[in-house]
C-alpha cells in the first residue's frame, strides 16, 4: 500500500483529510462536519437523524412546548397594525368592521350582501379616539389581556391549538352578533379575549390549578359580560365565550390515543356549525324588505 493510497478523506469533503470517524456511521469526518456525542463525534447527517428519532416534548394537551409565545405577540402585532392604519384612515374601519346587514334605507353592505371577510376583519379592529372617551382605552385593554391571558393560554396548548382557539371565538363572536344583532357595527378582539378567558378556565380545572382562583377569576369574567352590556357587544363576548370553551373542552378532555385526531375534529366540526348558522341567518337576511336592493 504506497502512502497516497493510505489517506482518508471526509465523505462530505472528499478533498479534506480526515482521520476521525463518526461514532455512529463509522465514515470519515472532518471538522466541519464534526459535532459532539455522548461518546467521541457524530457527522451532521448522524445528528439531524437522531434528531428525528427523539420524541417531541408534548403539553398536556399535545401541543409543542415553546419557551416564547410567537402567536401571541404576532396577534398583537397585527391587532396594533390594523389600528395604525384605522388611524391613518378612518375608512378602514367601516369598510372592515363586523356588520351583518344595512338596514332599509341604506346602500348594501355587510356580511348578507357577501362580504363575509368582516366576521373575521372586524376582530382586528378597534375603536380609535375620535369615537369617543373609550376610545384608545379599548385596543390598550384588549392588548393587555391578550398579553397578560394569552402566554398562559399558548404555553399550555402550542401555538397550532391556540390560534384555532383564538380564531374560532373570534369567529364565534362576529356569528352570535350577525344573529342577535346583524345591523350593529362592531369592532374588537374582546370576542376572542372571551374566548381565551373561558380556556384559562377549563384549563385550570383540568390541571388542578388552584380552584378557589380558576372560580374567581371565571366570576370576573362573567361580571364584565354583564356590565359590558351596557358599553360594548355583549354578543360577540358572549359567542366568543361560547366558542372558546367549546374548543378548550375538546381539547381538555379528548382521548390520549387519538387526541390530535378528536381536538382537530371538535374544530372543524364547530367551523362547520358557524359557517351553517352564518349561510341561514345571510339567506333569512338576503328576503327581508330592503336588504336586496340598492338605496332606497
Amino acid at each position: 500500500m504506497t502512502a497516497e493510497s493510505a489517506v482518508t478523506t471526509c465523505f462530505r469533503h472528499p478533498k479534506v483529510e480526515s482521520h476521525v470517524r463518526c461514532t455512529r456511521c463509522d465514515r470519515f469526518i472532518c471538522p466541519s462536519c464534526m459535532r459532539e456525542a455522548a461518546v467521541g463525534h457524530q457527522c451532521v447527517e448522524c445528528v439531524k437523524e437522531g434528531a428525528r428519532s427523539v420524541r417531541q416534548a408534548r403539553t398536556a394537551f399535545g401541543g409543542r412546548i415553546s419557551a416564547v409565545p410567537v402567536a401571541t405577540y404576532v396577534l398583537i402585532g397585527l391587532n396594533v397594525l390594523a389600528y395604525l392604519a384605522e388611524l391613518a384612515r378612518p375608512s378602514v374601519e367601516y369598510r372592515f368592521d363586523m356588520l351583518g346587514a344595512t338596514p332599509p334605507g341604506y346602500l348594501p353592505e355587510g356580511v348578507a350582501h357577501g362580504e363575509w371577510y368582516r366576521l373575521l376583519t372586524g376582530a382586528f379592529l378597534h375603536l380609535t379616539p375620535a369615537e369617543g372617551a373609550f376610545g384608545i382605552t379599548h385596543i390598550l385593554f384588549n392588548m393587555l389581556a391578550l398579553w397578560n391571558v394569552g402566554r398562559v393560554v399558548e404555553a399550555q396548548l402550542g401555538r397550532v391549538r391556540y390560534l384555532a382557539l383564538y380564531l374560532l371565538s373570534a369567529l364565534g363572536g362576529s356569528v352570535l352578533v350577525l344573529l342577535l344583532a346583524p345591523e350593529t357595527r362592531t369592532v374588537g378582539a374582546s370576542g376572542a379575549i372571551f374566548g381565551l378567558g373561558a380556556a384559562y378556565y377549563v384549563m385550570g380545572r383540568r390541571l388542578g390549578y388552584d380552584r378557589r382562583a380558576v372560580n374567581q377569576y371565571m366570576a370576573g369574567l362573567l361580571v364584565w359580560l354583564v356590565v359590558s352590556a351596557w358599553l360594548t357587544s355583549w354578543q360577540g363576548h358572549l359567542g366568543g365565550l361560547l366558542a372558546g370553551g367549546a374548543v378548550t373542552l375538546a381539547y381538555a378532555y379528548a382521548p390520549r390515543e387519538r387526541r390530535a385526531l378528536v381536538q382537530a375534529g371538535a374544530c372543524v366540526a364547530l367551523l362547520v356549525l358557524l359557517v351553517v348558522l352564518i349561510a341561514v341567518r345571510v339567506s333569512s337576511l338576503a328576503v327581508e324588505p330592503g336588504l336586496m336592493g340598492g338605496a332606497a
